[in-house]
């Protein structure tokens, strides 16, 4: 481990489309240590951490956030899906915690093991049982959680804080050289940094205030010796004090014309500038080195004082970090448009591309300052996103909506109550600008008028009535030609109208309308590099004028940063032995390819299930795609036989063909599928739907058949059908076997015979993943839906039961995870006629800013789960698990010496792992790269532990997510997300197609408060199966 000082000269130099799903490519629609008695051996002290993280997404979302402060903690970096934030965290306040409860054992007396626990001798090669013992050996009034009808509420708990590191890091596996886009920051800790509040009277615009700052600085050369660094809002950053205190001036900014013949007009502004503070960056260097130094003193050692004492001894100055952030913003900001922590510009990175429906795509680049084990670091990576293509309203519109097209032949055309819903949505918030007259101002489209441009009228000051038309006629001599649209509205308060045809869209706006899959595919092709010329990418940009470290302001401040990439080792985990079946055999193997990845040569599935009764029911198709039919049905059954699984060879009914009209139609669709269901006597376990092309009616069969009907379906697509490949079809198998109650694969060597410190066969665990789906950006009225998987079998831990709840539009915190751990505690109980030993819950799409908030809340509702069982306290481990930073990892010299890459591809290699010198100084966090990333550049995945009653060291909780990886049901490869937040995220987009309804509107508009509408019930012979595989 490297040792920090301020000014040490270390030699630290700094997307991927690795998303190809592993999901059937028919394009779906979608020995431990006993417990201590001792209470101290149950304290854990945490540390709130900060860490940015960043999506790239097609069109990402970025906003500063002023975060709450009645939390008891100081949110640190918003970033729900769209999010980001512009500052690092202030840690919460130091607050003694009281040690969690002991862990009370179960009453063994209530719960019997089931019959082949009996004769049971734990070997270090578990074979699991090839079915879950469902048979319930207990009696329901033993495990009946507590209801009291009018429970008292739970005692305030203090506010915790997030686990520390419980070691110097792992030591397993294979050592790999590596680099990361983080690039080292030098800072001078005696450096002062005035802060100045700035006051500018009246408010002007983002690029107004700018302006104003430039010629506050260009006029007043004596008062500002050197030019303090602005956030755009109330803040100046200086490194020297200024004179006099406060400051108080005006200034005349020139309007924009584009008329050199007219005088310019002018606006005054008034600035004052106070003194708020003198910032110091030796907290900082304190807070940085002294993280450093606890690594050091913890390396190799799990005890008792280095793991129960994780009460921080000093917190982040986020006031200091924010002054930093300003300064090595201010001159990229000078060239191009902020988004988030993101900065774009049509003249850098390649430019634009136009990628059709009103949008164009723009490369940019993320910086963040980030706190890291080397010290403190700039993450810069390149992003990708959308933004509205500043042409005319007209042309905007006619690429977005093609039955405005035929406006150039028929100018005089209206538009329909739907059509004009379609563009009110395309236009609304977004800013454009006049081309009529000479001066140019921007206006924000509120709305579009009810009476068309020719009926349309308006009063003028002098109260006389004109005729829009005629008024831009006589005033401007303008015709206006497109009489029969609609004008746009720019004003809430009073009327102020504009014919489309004279305004064009402003430049720089980002587009937050869905994405079709042509624009999608174009997005991805702009932003998928390979890593080599990724990191090209990323160097240029750190080289270049516009660059983070760019211009004269670091060198003011006394700050430098390095342009080289930071090089640091990782490590690549050996795969596990994985259990395979062959007739009724037990064969295991090892993935030994390099990207892991492995195919059954002759053997099945660990287990196979059995499906006697299914149908097929087709949407749509040409005869000679419907032709293909017998011949699917024939080799689906082969290919299902070959894997394990039984296919019953024919189908309860012939195939029914119907046109994609039944889509559109609820009740029809609903009355076909239920009379399938009649002919099967009730009974039908499958219904395999195959569909000319993708079709929002999927929702409702999905809906339909999961919770009307009861019956699982599968849907694939005719283009898939054209060649039947046997990976089509094999894909297909797995995900089929895995709705019914399969499993495709189990690990040979158990996770308790892997990790025996902490996990023992006799005392089961369940794993536990949680997400929330939110709304489309545009949708500011539906609810959110949350999800929770948890695992209902052991030692194999690879079959999920799922709970799906709507909650409030927008909210992230989990609302009812306490009524959802609890079922799914009970449906553990069924399976295994005891209570799991320990929880170790893994939780998707969190951002930093969210940790404490979700690790208060949600932590305790698990613990409020619970308490609703007799005597049950079982020690929990809480991670979170991020996709969307920008940490990306880059194989450190390829061609030669120690750092050559075992692989062709440049690629990290699956099993990846990093615990240091880019992690977090002073919390439990890893970066792991378990898949092998196909297109573009592998994101590895980002795991944050901030609650760890279990006590893992690192190398065991990174050996438990590394294996996990390879038991994900649907393909036969390690994925890059922990299945149980894999699960959750499918189940939770499985409850957002349960409130898509075909016919309802487009148009996404509040008319009230948001309104929370209740997920329907899934049907009892479907809930406790993996339906949203």
């Amino acid at each position: 481990m490297q040792s920090l000082h301020p000014f040490s000269h270390l030699q630290f130099t700094m997307e991927e489309r690795d998303k190809k799903k592993c999901t059937a490519k028919t394009k779906s629609f979608r020995a431990r240590t006993p417990p201590h008695n001792n209470p101290q051996h149950q304290q854990h002290f945490i540390h709130h951490h900060h860490h940015h993280h960043h999506l790239f997404h097609l069109h990402p979302h970025y906003l500063f956030h002023n975060p709450p402060t009645n939390f008891g903690f100081l949110n640190q970096n918003q970033n729900l899906y769209p999010y980001s934030p512009p500052l690092l965290p202030l840690p919460p306040p130091q607050t003694t915690v009281s040690p969690p409860p002991p862990v009370v054992p179960l009453h063994h007396a209530h719960f019997h093991k089931p019959p082949w626990h009996q004769t049971h001798h734990q070997t270090a090669l578990e074979l699991i049982p090839r079915t879950i013992n469902s048979t319930l050996v207990v009696k329901k009034e033993d495990i009946k959680p507590i209801k009291d009808p009018s429970p008292s509420p739970p005692p305030l708990e203090p506010p915790l804080t997030v686990a520390r590191r419980p070691d110097s890091g792992g030591t397993e596996g294979i050592i790999i050289p590596l680099l990361a886009n983080h690039f080292l920051v030098e800072f001078d800790p005696l450096q002062p940094i005035h802060q100045y509040d700035v006051e500018i009277t009246p408010k002007p615009s983002k690029e107004t205030a700018r302006l104003i700052k430039n010629k506050l600085f260009e006029q007043n050369p004596t008062i500002f010796p050197t030019n303090p660094c602005f956030d755009g809002r109330r803040t100046f950053f200086s490194p020297t004090r200024l004179q006099p205190d406060p400051i108080s001036l005006h200034i005349q900014i020139p309007l924009p014309n584009t008329n050199t013949h007219q005088e310019k007009t002018s606006k005054q502004f008034h600035i004052h500038i106070k003194h708020v503070s003198r910032l110091n960056g030796q907290d900082l260097s304190n807070y940085l080195t002294k993280s450093n130094r606890d690594n050091q003193q913890n390396k190799n050692h799990i005890t008792k004082s280095s793991r129960d004492n994780q009460q921080n001894t000093n917190t982040l100055p986020q006031d200091y970090l924010q002054a930093l952030d300003v300064i090595l913003r201010e001159n990229p900001l000078t060239q191009c448009t902020p988004l988030g922590r993101s900065l774009y510009s049509s003249s850098i990175l390649g430019g634009s591309k136009d990628i059709g429906g009103g949008a164009i795509a723009l490369r940019g680049f993320f910086q963040s300052l980030r706190p890291t084990q080397q010290g403190l670091s700039l993450n810069v990576n390149l992003t990708v996103t959308a933004f509205h293509n500043p042409i005319g309203v007209i042309p905007y519109l006619q690429t977005r909506f093609p039955f405005l097209n035929e406006l150039s032949v028929n100018k005089s055309r209206s538009l329909t109550f739907e059509e004009k819903e379609q563009v009110l949505t395309a236009l609304k918030n977004v800013k454009v600008m006049v081309r009529h007259r000479e001066s140019i101002q921007n206006y924000k489209v509120y709305g579009l008028t009810e009476k068309i441009t020719e009926e349309l009228c308006f009063k003028d000051r002098d109260g006389e009535v004109y005729k829009v038309v005629e008024y831009f006629k006589e005033q401007y001599g303008y015709e206006i030609m497109y009489k029969g649209l609609p004008c746009l509205e720019t004003s809430r308060r009073k009327a102020c109208y504009l014919p489309m045809e004279v305004c064009v869209v402003c430049e720089g706006q980002r587009f937050v309308g869905k994405l079709s899959d042509e624009q999608t595919v174009k997005m991805i092709k702009l932003g998928c590099q390979k890593p080599r010329e990724r990191k090209q990418i990323i160097d240029g940009v750190m080289a270049a004028p516009f660059g983070p470290s760019s211009g004269h302001q670091a060198g003011e401040f006394n700050l430098r940063v390095l342009k080289e990439m930071t090089k640091l080792n990782g490590r690549i985990l050996r795969p596990p032995r994985l259990k395979l079946g062959d007739g009724g055999e037990v064969t295991d193997l090892i993935p030994s390819r390099h990207d892991r990845q492995w195919n059954f040569s002759g053997s099945h599935v660990f287990e196979g299930s059995r499906i006697g009764r299914w149908a097929v029911i087709s949407f749509g198709g040409t005869d000679e795609q419907k032709s293909i039919i017998p011949k699917f049905i024939d080799r689906l059954t082969q290919r299902c036989e070959q894997l394990g699984i039984f296919l019953n060879k024919n189908t309860v009914v012939r195939p029914l063909f119907e046109s994609m009209q039944v889509l559109n139609n609820v009740s029809v669709l609903e009355s076909k599928i239920k009379k399938i269901q009649r002919a099967a006597n009730n009974n039908l376990q499958l219904l395999v739907c195959v569909m000319e092309k993708k079709h929002k009616g999927y929702a409702d069969l999905k809906r339909i058949s999961e919770t009307s009907i009861g019956v699982m379906s599968q849907c694939c697509l005719y283009q898939n059908l054209s060649r039947l490949s046997s990976q089509f079809l094999g894909n297909l198998a797995l995900k089929i076997n895995a709705k019914i109650g399969g499993c495709t694969v189990a690990l040979y060597t158990s996770l308790p015979a892997q990790i025996p410190r902490v996990l023992t066969l006799d005392e089961p665990v369940m794993f536990l993943g949680a997400d929330v789906t939110h709304p489309h950006p545009l949708d500011d009225f539906s609810p959110s839906v949350a999800a929770v998987v948890g695992s209902v079998n052991w030692p194999a831990a690879n079959k999920y039961v799922s709970k799906m709840r709507s909650q409030t539009h927008r909210h992230e915190i989990i609302k009812d995870l306490a009524d959802m751990v609890e079922e799914i505690l009970n449906d553990f109980v069924r399976e295994l006629s005891k209570l799991p030993k320990r929880l170790i819950f893994f939780r998707d799409g969190v951002s930093e800013t969210q940790f404490q908030k979700v690790l208060q809340d949600e932590l305790q509702a698990i613990r409020e789960a619970c308490r609703r069982f007799p005597g049950y306290n079982p020690p929990i481990s809480f991670a979170v698990v991020q996709k969307r930073h920008h940490t990306r990892l880059f194989p450190a010299d390829p061609v030669s010496g120690s750092g050559q890459n075992m692989f062709s591809d440049e690629n990290v290699p699956p099993g990846t792992v990093v615990d240091s010198v880019v992690t977090h100084p002073k919390e439990f966090d890893f970066y792991l790269c378990s898949h092998w990333g196909v297109k573009g550049t592998s994101r590895p995945t980002h795991y944050h532990i901030l609650w760890d009653e279990n006590r893992f060291t690192s190398d065991e909780f990174q050996k438990l997510v590394y294996n996990l990886c390879f038991t994900f049901v649907r393909c036969t490869k390690p994925v890059s997300l922990v299945p149980p937040c894999y699960y959750a995220h499918l189940a939770a987009f499985r409850g957002r197609l349960y409130l898509d309804r075909t016919g309802a509107s487009s148009v996404f508009t509040r008319r009230g408060p948001p309104k929370t509408a209740p997920l329907p019930q899934v049907r009892e012979n479907v809930k406790n199966l993996m339906f949203y595989c």
